[in-house]
């Protein structure tokens, strides 16, 4: 196509884009001049000031990096080994020494999900993905991405406020043997609902069993329960399965957010299998991003080799679930309704509220949340939470 003066217009042929929800309601959110709004569509931890920190133990190792760091030349594609390799106690517990197991870094979580679903186009294009319903906006464009196809079920059941247990086993039970299954680790995004340690167990059985391939995104571990209690699932899967992928993210749990700090993993029935498949994460990272940033991966691993910045750090997470289950019980003792929040994990939860209901909590209110009912747990200010919870309870009235 060419324009009115001959030249070649390619650009101007490109389609409109659906605008991403949870973008436009920030945007909404920062244009609101209301000073009693509360936010609580972006995933953001918040303190009771209201406001997302930088954790001690973080500042302290970014001062650390400026003071010895003395070169920002590369450091290939695999990024920061020492980063990777520090991070498999934490999130593989018993199997960390475990060989089969190969890791790279990547920016943030996304890249790890994205770089994994393409390594699983590369060696299968036409695996399918089963993936539980809701769960993260972002999970189907990622893999939509990959050119796989999508197989839904549904994992919670919105009205009963319960995980779908039941329709999710029968999904795996159905599964043809190399199917991928996408699983949140803990703190399940959007509806904070969590499989119990005999749902993982028989999950993990019948995956084995089925040959299924296990995708575990795990973004919010310490945030739930603790750090092993949050990571169990993953590690129950990892002791079944011969092949496993995992997509990890530092963002949350360490507060590095604009850092994009995250990592991949897998795991084959061999170590040369896995290094082979390690071989095409690396070329398909090349393709992306040619090498991960540093900074926020530099700042962690200098947390975890440091015993003192370690330990502060363990501190500041427990700091961070601890509010967020205070907040939880505050939310879940208001009203009998609201009692499943209690009984939920991390940073998200839904409300039994449809599109309509949650622009009427915007517009009288000043309350923002996605159009879902998805809210932050953590999103407000201690002084918030009592006028949260009376707006909601007013709206579950009617």
């Amino acid at each position: 196509m060419t324009g009115p003066g001959g030249g070649a217009q390619l650009l101007e042929t490109l389609p409109p884009i659906e605008s991403d929800s949870l973008l436009a309601l920030i945007a909404m959110a920062n244009a609101d001049e209301r000073p009693e709004k509360i936010d609580v569509g972006v995933g953001v931890y918040r303190d009771g000031e209201g406001r997302t920190p930088i954790l001690r133990a973080v500042k302290a190792a970014e001062q650390r990096l400026w003071e010895a760091q003395e070169s920002k030349g590369y450091l290939g594609g695999f990024g920061d080994r020492r980063f990777t390799e520090l991070l498999r106690s934490i999130v593989f517990g018993e199997h960390a020494g475990d060989d089969r197991i190969m890791g790279i870094q990547t920016p943030g979580g996304c890249g790890a999900l994205s770089l994994g679903f393409k390594l699983v186009a590369a060696a299968n294009p036409k695996a399918r993905v089963l993936v539980g319903t809701p769960t993260w906006p972002n999970h189907m464009p990622v893999i939509e991405a990959a050119e796989l196809e999508i197989v839904r079920y549904g994992y919670y059941d919105r009205d009963q406020r319960i995980i779908r247990f039941d329709e999710m086993m029968s999904m795996l039970d159905g599964a043809r043997s190399g199917d991928v299954v996408l699983l949140h680790g803990c703190c399940h995004n959007p509806t904070g609902a969590d499989l119990d340690d005999d749902q993982w167990a028989d999950v993990a059985r019948t995956m084995a069993h089925r040959g299924l391939v296990p995708f575990v995104d795990i973004a919010y571990q310490g945030l739930g329960r603790g750090l092993d209690e949050d990571a169990g699932g993953l590690r129950g899967i990892l002791a079944a399965c011969d092949e496993v992928i995992v997509a990890q993210s530092c963002d949350k749990n360490f507060g590095v957010y604009r850092d994009r700090v995250g990592s991949l993993h897998l795991k084959t029935a061999r170590r040369g299998s896995t290094g082979l498949a390690m071989d095409h994460v690396a070329q398909i990272a090349r393709e992306m991003w040619s090498m991960p940033p540093d900074h926020g991966a530099a700042a962690v691993r200098t947390v975890l080799e440091n015993d003192d910045l370690r330990a502060d750090w363990l501190a500041e997470l427990g700091e961070m679930r601890d509010r967020i289950n205070r907040i939880r019980s505050a939310i879940a003792a208001a009203d009998p309704r609201l009692a499943y929040i209690g009984r939920q994990f991390g940073m998200f939860s839904m409300l039994p509220f449809d599109a309509v209901q949650v622009r009427q909590l915007r517009e009288r209110s000043a309350i923002y949340m996605a159009d879902s009912g998805r809210f932050n747990v953590i999103g407000m200010a201690d002084e918030a939470v009592s006028r949260f919870i009376a707006a909601i309870v007013e709206a579950m009235n009617g």
